[in-house]
């Protein structure tokens, strides 16, 4: 009867915490992001706008089709909770690089652009997508949210309102990599080429306005505004945060888009908004960091935390991507890709200058 009565061992209760479970997972995806970081700070790669949320995702893609396979079993808990929790919590500290004083700082005129920049690109790439390529409507808007926002911050932020599968994640990442690597030699070269001309009125302050409201990431950014000179790099980088700062509304409009058409008109389920509470954080912290309450160190401290979990959840993105499944959504997405870059090269250039001939 003793027998009967005799507590189990703790040890065998440990698993039911998840610790061993998920610590091999965050483990592999830490290292990954500390390589990712290292690399980032290698002279030429940095040239290159090459960060490390960037190189975490392909050094995830490279290691989760070669030998993550036999890794999975011990490591898959893991990895889930760095594309998912961490993701979120990422996209939350992701305001301390961010304040309110920098949007007077570019003033109304590069909101304006940002903005119309931002709708014009997404709404084409709805369009694009869903009605001349024929792509589903969460590659579609997970690319156009990359192409009009920031990035592979904006493909990760938009993955947990859309619930898409890694492979359309990472195809709308690679577009990202590609167009926006891209950009950081065409911009400088046009700029060059119309300081030659003078086709259009632009000095080093509102091509950096320009690059920051078209290009897609911030280190894409700061590589094609440093390689003309620091009048257009510091206008490009203050356009290119205020940009990123429309991400959590665009979040929040997007998820109510979402809901109303998935209530197929019935108005009891029409109330039912799933909001995307990150986002909303994500303004928040946006807002305390413009308050300047907190020191600098600190700061810096938690941007370095940030770009840590960001980059994780790029890893864990990585390993859990399939080149077979990319494999399988053929060209289309390249092609819509590449009219959306076409779009901002053309398309932004004629925005910023209506808008600042306006103004």
């Amino acid at each position: 009867m003793a027998s009967d009565t005799t507590p189990a061992c703790p040890a065998r209760h440990l698993p039911q915490f998840g610790i061993t479970k998920l610590l091999a997972g965050l483990l592999l995806t830490g290292a990954l992001t500390a390589l990712a970081v290292w690399a980032s700070n290698i002279p030429w790669i940095a040239d290159l706008g090459l960060g490390a949320l960037t190189l975490a995702i392909l050094l995830g893609i490279v290691v989760g089709n070669t030998v993550y396979p036999w890794l999975q079993p011990r490591c898959h808990a893991g990895v889930q909770l760095a594309k998912q929790r961490l993701l979120r919590l990422g996209i939350i500290l992701y305001g301390f690089r961010l304040t309110f004083q920098q949007i007077a700082d570019v003033g109304a005129a590069g909101i304006i652009i940002d903005a119309l920049t931002l709708g014009t690109t997404f709404l084409l790439a709805c369009w694009l997508g869903r009605k001349v390529f024929g792509i589903d409507s969460q590659t579609t808007m997970l690319i156009g949210a990359g192409s009009s926002i920031c990035g592979a911050a904006a493909v990760m932020a938009t993955d947990p309102i859309l619930k898409a599968d890694s492979s359309k994640v990472a195809v709308a990442v690679s577009t990202v990599v590609v167009f926006g690597t891209l950009a950081i030699f065409a911009y400088p070269w046009l700029y060059h080429l119309n300081q030659h001309f003078q086709w259009l009125p632009f000095n080093q302050q509102a091509f950096g306005i320009y690059i920051g409201s078209t290009v897609h990431e911030v280190a894409q950014v700061v590589a094609a505004g440093h390689a003309i000179g620091p009048n257009a790099e510091n206008a490009a980088v203050i356009t290119k945060m205020i940009r990123v700062m429309m991400l959590a509304p665009f979040l929040l409009l997007l998820s109510g888009y979402l809901s109303r058409r998935n209530s197929n008109g019935n108005q009891s389920e029409k109330s039912a908004i799933t909001i995307p509470w990150f986002a909303v954080l994500f303004i928040a912290v946006a807002g305390l960091n413009s308050l300047n309450l907190l020191p600098t160190m600190v700061v810096r401290q938690l941007i370095t935390l940030d770009t840590w979990m960001l980059a994780m959840a790029m890893a864990a993105l990585g390993l859990t991507t399939h080149i077979s499944a990319v494999r399988q959504a053929g060209v289309k997405p390249i092609l819509l890709a590449t009219l959306l870059f076409i779009w901002l090269v053309i398309g932004g250039g004629a925005i910023n200058q209506l808008v600042q001939h306006v103004l």
